[in-house]
């Protein structure tokens, strides 16, 4: 046996323990000569229980075996572990060997839960969504306005200028007749009373003729001598009057009240037709003249009857 580090005391002689036969000094099963067996298969299975789970043991940590190997390695020297004849580096190699690590934990996944979006940028993204549906919204209304503002000026304007119209037509009415030539013997003015309005365009249409304004049942005479071609009912002039003179010339005489000529009746000029009235598309009492040239051709009363000394 060698002896003993420098520090450690020589142990004391262990008395010697007698052995039986056949059993080692382990307490297991052994052999005449005193050595050890490995247990056999029916000493294992008598250990582990029919159906009982088994114990799987965790190796200790690095550390401790280590520690039992520094423990090995003084027991092989013969020391006995005893703490009154070890000093206290060695009993805390000691104490380290007989503990063992709590078993390791097997880590779990633990679930992260997903960022959540920053409160300032939620609160800016939907401030700015507002801000451009207050800018569509305005837009819009501005451009409604404006076209009301458009439809209204137009309305403003054609009403205006009817307005206007209609003052200037009374205001011709209005005036007294200046003297005319009446009658030369070969034509006559058809009637007596205010030129109110003229040949040409007229509210958006053509106005094919003259009107001359005065009350209703004023006599209506033929311009020149003819023969009535037509007396009665016209499409916008209600009643009217067609006489057709020696040299294919047609006058035409609308809006009147009553006729006092028949179709086919021959008539000289200056002679009455019919009375003034305000029948068909009229705005009042008047008696509305036109000159047809080769039958149909509409030309201007106006300069017709001037060639002819009568004026209106």
């Amino acid at each position: 046996m060698c002896d003993p580090p420098a520090g450690i005391p020589r142990p004391a002689a262990e008395p010697e323990l007698p052995e039986t036969e056949g059993t080692s000094m382990s307490g297991e099963p052994g052999t005449d000569d005193g050595h050890r067996r490995p247990p056999t298969l029916a000493a294992k299975r008598a250990n582990v229980g029919g159906g009982a789970h088994r114990l799987i043991r965790r190796k200790p940590h690095r550390r401790v075996a280590a520690a039992a190997v520094a423990a090995g390695a003084l027991v092989g020297v013969g020391y006995p572990l005893t703490a009154n004849a070890i000093d206290p580096s060695a009993l805390a190699v000691m104490r380290l060997a007989s503990t063992t690590d709590a078993p390791a934990t097997e880590s779990v996944p633990v679930p992260v839960e997903p960022a959540r979006p920053d409160a300032r940028a939620q609160a800016a993204q939907l401030e700015a969504s507002e801000a451009l549906r207050l800018q569509i919204n305005e837009r819009a209304r501005a451009a409604e306005q404006a076209r009301q503002a458009a439809v209204a000026a137009e309305q403003a304007r054609l009403a205006a200028a009817k307005v206007a119209e209609e003052r200037a037509r009374q205001q011709a009415a209005a005036k007294p007749a200046p003297a005319v030539q009446q009658s030369t013997g070969r034509y006559a003015r058809p009637a007596v009373g205010r030129f109110t309005s003229g040949f040409g365009g007229r509210w958006g249409t053509t106005h094919y003729g003259v009107d001359i304004a005065n009350s209703i049942g004023t006599p209506i005479l033929a311009a020149a001598a003819g023969t009535i071609e037509e007396a009665g009912p016209a499409s916008g002039f209600g009643l009217w009057v067609r006489v057709r003179h020696e040299d294919g010339t047609v006058t035409v005489y609308g809006h009147v009240n009553t006729i006092t000529v028949s179709e086919g009746q021959r008539v000289q000029a200056g002679q009455q037709i019919a009375t003034m009235g305000n029948r068909g598309q009229s705005t009042g009492p008047h008696l509305h003249f036109e000159v047809w040239l080769d039958g149909g051709r509409k030309v201007n009363p106006v300069p017709w009857l001037a060639e002819r000394g009568i004026t209106l």
